[in-house]
């Protein structure tokens, strides 16, 4: 693998008992993420946080963001066409008594939002993959290492 890891810091963003998550699109698949993106060159992990925030959920600055709670490495199998890294630093936040009406994105990479309840994440294809993590974390909960996924 000659590529570099990429980072990329996310959030899981709960109103009441449900997740917020990022539509995105490639050709011919559908798949959600937790929003958030990559960090620039001279970018704290927190800054980078609040501004993909902004850009794909309109999120201020004001809200309060817990963690790190969970870091995962996805790595494309070595067969695979890709030689994508990624590792993923994920925060959480709770948007409490915001109003969701206005969530709107700035990122042309996302296609819409939709609240999941926990029971709905095995439903559909997430990246990185951890529905399971998502089932059983509460926020406080202390930081985990979720391991590689997609890894060979």
């Amino acid at each position: 693998m000659s590529a570099e890891p990429r980072i990329r810091v996310s959030a899981i963003l709960r109103w009441a008992d449900r997740i917020l998550l990022c539509r995105h699109e490639k050709p011919g698949k559908e798949y959600w993420l937790l929003p958030g993106g990559g960090v620039k060159s001279g970018e704290t992990l927190i800054e980078a946080v609040r501004r993909e925030l902004g850009e794909e959920v309109g999120v201020g600055e004001d809200l309060l963001l817990e963690g790190p709670v969970a870091l995962v490495d996805s790595i494309a199998p070595v067969r695979s066409l890709s030689t994508k890294h990624v590792v993923h630093i994920i925060f959480a936040g709770d948007l409490g008594e915001r109003s969701l009406e206005a969530v709107t994105s700035a990122d042309a990479a996302v296609r819409g939002h939709r609240l999941f309840t926990v029971g709905e994440l095995e439903e559909i294809v997430l990246h990185p993959p951890i529905q399971r993590f998502l089932a059983r974390w509460q926020p406080g909960d202390p930081g985990v290492y979720l391991g590689p996924l997609w890894a060979p």
